[in-house]
């Protein structure tokens, strides 16, 4: 039997070591496992860790990889933070990218300067909306929302596909399942630096992500409603006493992860790839869970979560291009990666204890047969 008591008091040391003996477990796992299949350890850990970080352009490139994690975790720290489980992400992602394409695509005479807030505005009701369905079903029917919110992704998906493959398709796609191309107002520019020029990638959009995650922890910890939420996510009964709507809560931590989901959506979209297609998020909703777990929930360790789980994810793309990897085996080390970096965070909050009944058992079934015997003997 495994018990779980959570730690009273987590000095800072234990804080910073652990993730670092996490990593390092990583590394000797993964080498065990890479040397086992053939492959050459040290190779297979500098392009995982090392390559994407050895230019600027690539490093820009991390930031772009991490910018859609950073901004949909932001939102979803506030969710689980209030005990709220939005496991929908994905799908909103989705409607906001489709809410922002429409505006994009549809009013294209809106002024250049207008263009940007209005897709943007677009974005946040779409993954608002999506976000809204289970917290009214969970605070009015006290329907279970991570199955909602869950199930509300494939309507998302197949929505833009039949979109896409629809009223929306390009005339000029040649039968391919796109839209038109947005116009230049509608696409987020390159960051170019003085003298310098563009670096990789980045673009406007990680700025926004960085100053979002900012603004988040700032909201968290500074605010009524960061502590509202706080409270209802550890204690809702006294939240109820001081007076905290618990419903008003649920729908707020909802429509606010929602609204950042949708936000990422319309980023991904209007900086990466300029048009709508069926796949506008490659699986950011699911991952961004693990960041935001991996961050404590805290608005600003999502920013160094996403960076680490996007090192991963371009660290293992570059291994199967340089060696030739294939991606089950790049996927399994990632997946290491991350279980031991929240393995290492539980052991870090609680403290884990291992019962063994049968030993625990023969253990005290000996005892009480000593103590009889000296007793007899006695």
């Amino acid at each position: 039997m495994i018990s779980m008591t959570p730690r009273k008091d987590i000095s800072m040391q234990r804080t910073v070591l652990t993730p670092v003996f996490s990593v390092l477990l990583t590394l000797c796992v993964g080498a065990g496992i890479f040397a086992v299949l053939g492959y050459d350890p040290s190779a297979a850990l500098y392009q995982f860790f090392v390559a994407p970080l050895s230019r600027p352009d690539q490093v820009a490139d991390l930031f772009v990889k991490a910018c859609p994690l950073i901004i949909i975790a932001t939102g979803l720290a506030f969710c689980y933070r209030a005990n709220v489980w939005n496991i929908g992400a994905e799908g909103q992602i989705v409607m906001g990218a489709v809410c922002a394409g429409g505006v994009a695509l549809f009013f294209p005479a809106i002024p250049d300067l207008l263009m940007m807030p209005a897709m943007i505005i677009a974005a946040m009701a779409g993954g608002m909306a999506l976000a809204f369905i289970p917290g009214i079903l969970k605070t009015r029917f006290n329907t279970n929302e991570i199955l909602v919110s869950l199930m509300l992704t494939y309507v998302a998906a197949l929505f833009i596909d039949w979109l896409v493959r629809g009223p929306w398709r390009d005339p000029e796609s040649f039968g391919f399942p796109l839209t038109k191309s947005y116009g230049d107002a509608a696409l987020i520019q390159r960051v170019e630096l003085p003298g310098i020029g563009t670096i990789g990638q980045l673009h406007w959009g990680v700025v926004a992500a960085l100053l979002l995650a900012v603004a988040a922890y700032f909201v968290m910890s500074k605010t009524v409603f960061g502590f509202q939420v706080k409270v209802m996510g550890d204690a809702p009964r006294a939240g109820r006493f001081s007076g905290f709507n618990p419903a008003r809560t649920t729908l707020g931590v909802l429509c606010l992860s929602g609204a950042c989901a949708g936000v990422a959506g319309m980023v991904e979209v209007s900086a990466n790839m300029g048009q709508l297609q069926p796949e506008v998020s490659f699986g950011y909703g699911f991952t961004a869970i693990i960041v935001a777990f991996l961050a404590r929930l805290n608005p600003l360790g999502v920013i160094m979560a996403g960076l680490v789980v996007a090192l991963a994810e371009l660290g293992g793309d570059r291994a199967q291009m340089a060696l030739g990897m294939p991606k089950v085996v790049t996927g399994l080390f990632t997946g290491i990666l991350l279980f031991l970096l929240l393995a290492g965070e539980t052991f870090n909050r609680y403290h884990v204890q291992i019962n063994w009944p049968r030993f625990d058992q023969l253990k005290s079934g000996q005892l009480k047969s000593g103590q009889l015997k000296s007793d007899e003997e006695g």
